[in-house]
């Protein structure tokens, strides 16, 4: 490739060589000999591969510089942002003596896990993605050499075989001085493509060196993404395992078996409260409704749908029972439906979300308002998809099944209130 690395040299003395030449020689040329028709021939290969072919700029190379800069950045900040877990259970110590505050923040902890797991699971597929990209323009830029390369080739092979001497020989072949001039400049034009295109060649070689660096870099991202969805799900799954036997060996406890009943009891309470406060807010609301003349949502009397898109086994069912690790007998107000971590939760009917929080008994729960005092509640979610104020449909998806709460297994607390008190849920699934 020398001819094109001693092209720019030659294009700045070229007019004045190529005068002098013409005027220190007479030579008699056959017409049709050295035409521009032949020396525009003799370039055509690389002009076609110039005219097809985008061009490699600064500008591209800089901005494929700065994504290998930030995927960098990116796998550096992969590595600390790990969930410690070691720290996290040597915090939820302090709050063992108190059941209530230690549901509290292990939920805390694992509504910051899931969110984590939620936002690399999003990750792997920008990285996915970015692959893809990456590799078609990869593919792109060596199809693109290939091209440069063979016109290239093409090129010095002709260069060679005609060597330096085809220039003057083109140019003193002139039939004026004008006719001189005008080969003398389209000579400088060539020389100065020539030069161009080995830049964009060298350019080209950079910025697949580039895309194989990047494409290695999130490769590696991808992978090391995956494996910390893996270590945030065992780092969940151990934590959920720590809840479920911390509160059942509270609750077994013969030391402080009077006192978890104690709390037991306040704990329901606190929470009938809570949705008896709910209740009464929207009386007030409808009354204050139906005082302007405006309209109620009511309900039809319709059968609910069944809350769950699937289901192992009811758990423990509506009425009194022996609680399970208390001992003693306590009224459950809904049903429990055993379902995998994760199953949707469904709409039993239509109407308008009340509450959709967390608290330290219930967990994530959804309470819906169907009209005529008629609600259902829905507990121990591991995510809410609906908020306060949401208009549901009869089987919209509105949580998932988790374990929140006071709650020692991955279920759904089906509860349904009428004119103020619980009723057995059954009465509505299946009237």
């Amino acid at each position: 490739m020398n001819f094109i690395r001693r092209s720019k040299n030659k294009q700045n003395t070229f007019k004045n060589r190529a005068v002098r030449a013409l005027t220190g020689t007479v030579l008699v040329c056959a017409a049709g000999i050295f035409s521009l028709g032949g020396l525009q021939r003799l370039v055509e290969p690389m002009q076609v591969s110039a005219t097809s072919i985008s061009s490699i700029t600064s500008d591209s190379i800089k901005e494929k510089e700065d994504q290998i800069k930030a995927a960098e950045k990116e796998k550096e900040g992969l590595k600390n942002s790990l969930s410690d877990l070691q720290k996290i259970k040597k915090e939820l110590e302090a709050q063992k003596s108190d059941l209530k505050k230690y549901v509290a923040q292990l939920d805390s902890n694992l509504a910051d896990i899931e969110a984590k797991i939620t936002d690399l699971n999003a990750r792997i597929a920008e990285k996915e993605a970015a692959i893809e990209e990456t590799q078609k323009e990869l593919e792109a830029a060596q199809e693109k050499e290939k091209t440069q390369k063979e016109s290239m080739t093409r090129r010095i092979k002709l260069m060679y075989e005609k060597g330096d001497s085809y220039i003057w020989e083109t140019l003193l072949c002139s039939t004026s001085f004008g006719d001189f001039l005008n080969r003398a400049d389209f000579m400088e034009q060539v020389m100065s493509y020539d030069h161009r295109m080995w830049e964009e060649y060298k350019a080209n070689r950079q910025y697949i060196e580039l895309c194989k660096q990047e494409l290695d870099l999130e490769k590696e991202l991808l992978d090391e993404t995956k494996e910390n969805v893996e270590a945030e799900q065992s780092n969940l799954e151990s934590l959920i395992a720590q809840k479920n036997n911390d509160i059942i060996k509270y609750e077994t406890d013969i030391s402080n078996k009077a006192q978890a009943i104690k709390e037991y009891e306040a704990d329901i309470a606190e929470q009938n409260e809570l949705i008896e406060t709910l209740e009464a807010a929207i009386a007030e609301e409808k009354r204050k409704i139906i005082e302007s003349n405006g309209t109620v949502l009511t309900y039809d009397g319709g059968v609910f749908k069944f809350p769950l898109a699937s289901y192992t086994r009811v758990s423990d069912d509506y009425g009194m029972r022996i609680h399970p690790t208390l001992g003693v007998e306590q009224f459950h107000n809904g049903v429990d439906f055993a379902a995998p971590k994760g199953t949707a939760i469904y709409a039993a009917y239509d109407g308008v979300v009340v509450a959709s929080a967390y608290s330290a008994t219930m967990g994530n729960y959804v309470m819906i308002d169907h009209g005529d005092s008629l609600y259902t509640i829905y507990m121990h979610a591991s995510a809410l998809y609906v908020s306060k104020g949401d208009v549901v449909i009869r089987g919209d998806t509105i949580a998932a099944v988790g374990s929140t709460g006071r709650s020692t297994g991955n279920h759904l607390h089906f509860s349904v209130r009428k004119d103020g008190a619980y009723v057995s849920p059954w009465n509505y699934l299946s009237q």
